[in-house]
């Protein structure tokens, strides 16, 4: 992954997260590739992830589908990252 690419994801993810579920700036700081998201972050229940999913695809102009949503896309910030990464390769 390019460096640039993979800089503005991880931003524009992070500011996401911080939007959408509300985080305090320190803990959207502390986010690192093995902060567990779904299922440890009472924030991210399944309500708000249909909201998060929504406000990454219109700040990066992705289409994540349904059927790509799973836990694994979603059980760490890592794993995010990763899966838009392919997303805006494409």
């Amino acid at each position: 992954m390019i460096s640039e690419d993979y800089d503005r994801i991880d931003a524009t993810l992070r500011s996401t997260l911080h939007d959408v579920l509300g985080l305090g700036e320190a803990r959207t700081a502390a986010l690192d590739a093995d902060t567990a998201l779904f299922g440890a972050m009472p924030e991210l229940d399944s309500m708000a992830v249909a909201g998060l999913l929504t406000e990454i695809e219109e700040r990066l102009g992705i289409l994540i589908e349904d059927d790509e949503v799973d836990g694994e896309m979603l059980e760490s910030f890592g794993a995010l990252v990763r899966f838009v990464a392919t997303k805006t390769r494409r």
